[in-house]
């Protein structure tokens, strides 16, 4: 009897159809992004130079869908991830001390990019030669100050940070009920149980936003590209090519390097297993929208669950090499040579210490106003030259935003190996895998686990 589902196992894999020639193969993610990117320049250039408004319209309300779904569960997401990630420390050897080189790493790896931003900044002069003036710049609406930073952490109610999407405040709020359950210990269970619960369903549903990337894609490249035209971008190209030089340095040489030197795992494993949270990052311009996939993807590299359970929500809110480094490094100098302003030593020395402390600013959402505004207002740069980068601004927060995920995928890989808490066999094994399939890698672990006795 035992030898009749091994026997009958080949055929009912078998394809239904009439042959194997009528199987559609599957695309996978990656693939379907390209297209997506592909068709989005097509479109665009279609809508620009045909001047069909109507599809310029149809693209911005597709990309902008696509981002609002994105938006919809940020909140949420953000609280119950803090407050999960920080109790399941008590599940972890060293939390303290994990915490700590977390932190610490983060703050490192800030501090070299802000000085490859400064570096290439100085070198290229992206302000000169432009033809845009201080008129072509408007007062930006939102704005950043050490005052509204620090003040502003903390709520005056608990129900506007939700719907003003103050991320911010809600990662204050996060914490304080997180800390708090641990300090109840037994009797915050049924909270936790319910935070977990709601974790996963949050996370299930913004799983299907993400299969969405590709269409997403189509309308945010295609109405950047009907929008701003080749000739507005012609006007930035050294600064555009500057951040995305700056962040290629910095994700594709200073995170090797550490991987090599100070984590001693292969670089190209780690690239290998973090792709779909980077690919995903460069779409959505999102850290907070791609934080599933990036702890997915951290824990595929060998990181443990309860420990990169804490570190990449913390570093989804807090961790933005590309938008809180480079970034303004380099805007700052733009700014400043438009402005024929002079910027000094204690300037640099500024916007060094501006990207390492305040990078929470940047709350892990599109874009990155308010921390250039944050860095503008401290230097006394006019914030009048924000409006200069608006509209260049979606095509520099892809490559921000990705270099974004890697930094947060990359840190806990660091910290993990530096504790001996990595597993390496996972990390050598990991691979560029569809995204819809690390959907099922939570359930194979479950089942595996569930299947190995334990030892009493």
């Amino acid at each position: 009897m035992s030898a009749n589902p091994a026997s009958a196992a080949p055929e009912a894999e078998q394809p239904t159809g009439s042959g194997p020639g009528l199987r559609i193969p599957k695309v996978p993610f990656w693939a379907q992004i390209v297209a997506g990117l592909v068709l989005g320049v097509l479109l665009g250039w279609l809508a620009r130079s045909q001047d069909l408004g109507w599809l310029v319209t149809t693209l911005d309300e597709i990309g902008s869908l696509f981002v609002q779904l994105l938006k919809l569960a940020v909140a949420p997401l953000v609280f119950f991830a803090i407050l999960v990630s920080i109790t399941n420390l008590r599940q972890v050897n060293n939390a303290a001390r994990l915490a700590t080189r977390t932190l610490l790493w983060f703050m490192i790896t800030s501090l070299i990019a802000v000085g490859i931003g400064l570096t290439i900044g100085l070198l290229t002069n992206p302000g000169s030669g432009t033809g845009l003036t201080p008129k072509d710049g408007k007062l930006s609406e939102t704005k950043g100050t050490w005052i509204d930073f620090l003040t502003g952490i903390v709520p005056d109610n608990v129900i506007s940070p939700f719907t003003e999407l103050n991320v911010l405040q809600i990662v204050f709020m996060a914490a304080v009920a997180g800390i708090a359950a641990l300090k109840l210990g037994d009797r915050a269970k049924p909270i936790l149980t319910l935070s977990q619960a709601v974790l996963e369903l949050l996370q299930k549903a913004l799983w299907w936003v993400i299969r969405l990337a590709p269409i997403g894609t189509v309308g945010l490249i295609g109405y950047a590209i009907a929008d701003y035209g080749w000739d507005l971008i012609g006007k930035y190209a050294t600064f555009t090519a500057d951040v995305y030089i700056g962040c290629a340095l910095v994700m594709f040489g200073v995170y090797p390097l550490l991987l090599a030197t100070v984590a001693k795992v292969s670089p190209l494993q780690f690239f290998k297993g973090a792709w779909p949270a980077i690919q995903l990052a460069f779409v959505s311009r999102s850290s907070v929208g791609t934080m599933p996939v990036t702890q997915r993807v951290t824990e595929r590299l060998g990181v443990p669950k309860e420990y990169a359970s804490f570190a990449v929500p913390f570093g989804a809110t807090t961790k933005m090499d590309g938008c809180a480094a480079i970034y303004p490094a380099l805007a700052a100098i733009f700014i400043a040579q438009i402005f024929d302003v002079q910027l000094g030593i204690g300037d640099y020395l500024l916007i060094a210490f501006v990207s390492v402390i305040g990078s929470a600013a940047t709350a892990g959402l599109t874009g990155a106003t308010v921390m250039l505004t944050l860095t503008l207002s401290t230097l006394g740069l006019p914030l009048e030259g924000v409006g200069l980068l608006m509209a260049i601004d979606p095509i520099l927060d892809m490559m921000r935003t990705a270099t974004n995920v890697a930094g947060q995928a990359l840190v806990p890989v660091i910290v993990a190996a530096r504790e001996k808490i990595l597993d390496h066999d996972a990390y050598n094994s990991a691979s560029a895998s569809p995204i819809d399939s690390l959907g099922q890698e939570e359930v194979r672990e479950t089942e595996q686990k569930a299947a190995v006795p334990v030892a009493v």
